[in-house]
């Protein structure tokens, strides 16, 4: 794994944090792993480089239309919150801001991670709720 590519996933991992994404942690050089959610001590690993950690997320085409309905509601409230502040030209930022929350709380792959071998398919019900 390239520098790059770790401060990728690390800046994806990160943002996973607080929404208990399911991660394979997986000894460097050995042929040990487990599966279990990211807490702080699995992204200590990662960063000191004593683990291989890749996330389990939801290809961006698994997405359900009652997800897309969420993610267009939850955006469309927040720039309706917004149009009334002064000085802040923020309404263009605001959807990115508010997607990526969305993606890391669905588990979804926004940054084509898995793609890049980074991250793996997470199974079908592995987040259902």
């Amino acid at each position: 794994m390239t520098q790059q590519e770790k401060d990728l996933l690390l800046k994806d991992l990160c943002g996973r944090l607080p929404h208990g994404v399911m991660c394979r942690f997986s000894v460097k050089d050995v042929d040990i792993s487990i599966t279990e959610k990211l807490d702080l001590g699995g992204l200590e690993h990662f960063i000191y480089g004593t683990m291989d950690v890749k996330p389990y997320l939801r290809p961006m085409s698994s997405m359900t239309e009652e997800e897309k309905e969420e993610l267009k509601y939850e955006i469309e409230l927040e720039l309706q919150a917004l149009e009334g502040e002064e000085g802040h030209n923020v309404v263009s930022a605001a959807p990115a801001a508010f997607e990526i929350d969305f993606y890391n709380k669905h588990h979804l792959d926004y940054r084509g991670l898995i793609e890049k071998g980074l991250a793996l398919e997470a199974p079908k019900d592995m987040y259902k709720q």
